[in-house]
């Protein structure tokens, strides 16, 4: 049976004797900085001399280079991007690991797909937020919560669990509750969510615009019921709080009949080969490769899909549609 952690599983006065420092302070380093300094923890952050640095000065923490942040610290949470981790990890964390160390990664990827091996003296630990960094910190502070995941990949120490959870609750991440996965689940979820359900929910945001702006529908009203009027993200938002099913009882009798009686039209569109498709590229580590490559030449394939999606018909008539909404012009007399 699947394993839920949740506060009462956890205890914070492990980490009081511990040293924490939180390596790279992007979106999801300062998120995690913050959160543990707000449970009453002292925390390091290492990070380059860059607009990062800045801010966590900024933001009152003390701040030095990764290097000196892994040999004075024994609890790690690696925050860098997957793609820069590795070389990172080699250059500046990898020599200044001690046995007792804790490495904390907040995605399984590297670990996963063996871009990073951490020595065996080192507890190896995951906590991966299910939300967004900035979701992260405002649920932390409005005493909410978010959904994560956690796992041990490595227990040198006989404690790597008990020590995990400590973290975990430190960060907020138990408040909503925590679901045990391996590294390469964790990874190949998260993958998987970005390359198969996204992209369909793109796909089909487009298509839908493309046809009620042929049958001459105003572009405003269309972006603004397919998504821009906020009501698709408040509808998944009651998904995920309430369920689905019970959701059904907020709609019109018309809106849920309209829906539960056209859904075996789209079951019948073979979604299910694409997306085991996907999923066997994953496992199989095709895209780790394909993303490493990308990197290395300097991210070339990227620019130009995100070339084409902003100079795509949706993203035209979005921006259109936002000018015009945001800009309080009078109707013409």
């Amino acid at each position: 049976m699947t394993v839920i952690y949740r506060e009462s599983h956890a205890d914070l006065a492990l980490l009081i004797p511990r040293r924490i420092a939180v390596l790279g302070y992007g979106q999801m380093g300062r998120a995690f900085a913050l959160n543990l300094r707000d449970s009453a923890f002292g925390v390091l952050v290492g990070n380059r001399d860059d607009e990062y640095a800045e801010q966590a000065y900024r933001d009152g923490f003390e701040v030095t280079s990764i290097a000196d942040a892994t040999e004075r610290a024994d609890v790690l949470l690696l925050t860098l991007p997957d793609e820069i981790a590795p070389h990172v990890y080699l250059q500046d964390v990898a020599f200044g690991l001690r046995q007792g160390d804790v490495l904390v990664f907040a995605s399984g990827y590297n670990v996963a797909f063996g871009f990073i091996e951490p020595p065996p003296f080192v507890d190896v630990v995951l906590v991966a937020p299910q939300a967004m960094a900035a979701r992260v910190r405002e649920s932390f502070v409005d005493g909410s919560g978010f959904f994560s995941f956690v796992g041990v990949a490595q227990d040198a120490s006989g404690q790597a669990w008990a020590r995990v959870l400590a973290i975990a609750k430190a960060l907020g991440a138990l408040r909503q509750g925590a679901i045990e996965l391996t590294f390469q689940q964790e990874a190949e979820l998260d993958l998987f969510t970005h390359q198969a359900v996204l992209p369909a929910l793109l796909t089909i945001l487009q298509t839908a615009a493309e046809t009620l702006n042929r049958e001459g529908f105003p572009p405003e009203a269309v972006s603004t019921s397919l998504y821009l009027s906020g009501e698709l993200g408040d509808l998944l938002t009651r998904w995920a709080r309430q369920g689905i099913v019970p959701t059904l009882d907020q709609h019109s009798r018309t809106a849920a009949y309209g829906m539960l009686s056209r859904l075996e039209r789209f079951r019948e569109i073979r979604y299910s080969r694409q997306m085991e498709a996907i999923l066997d590229a994953i496992r199989r580590g095709s895209f780790a490769q394909e993303w490493t490559a990308e990197f290395s030449d300097g991210y070339p394939r990227l620019q130009a899909l995100r070339r084409q999606i902003e100079e795509s018909a949706l993203h035209r008539q979005e921006k259109r549609v936002l000018q015009r909404l945001t800009s309080h012009e009078q109707p013409a007399p």
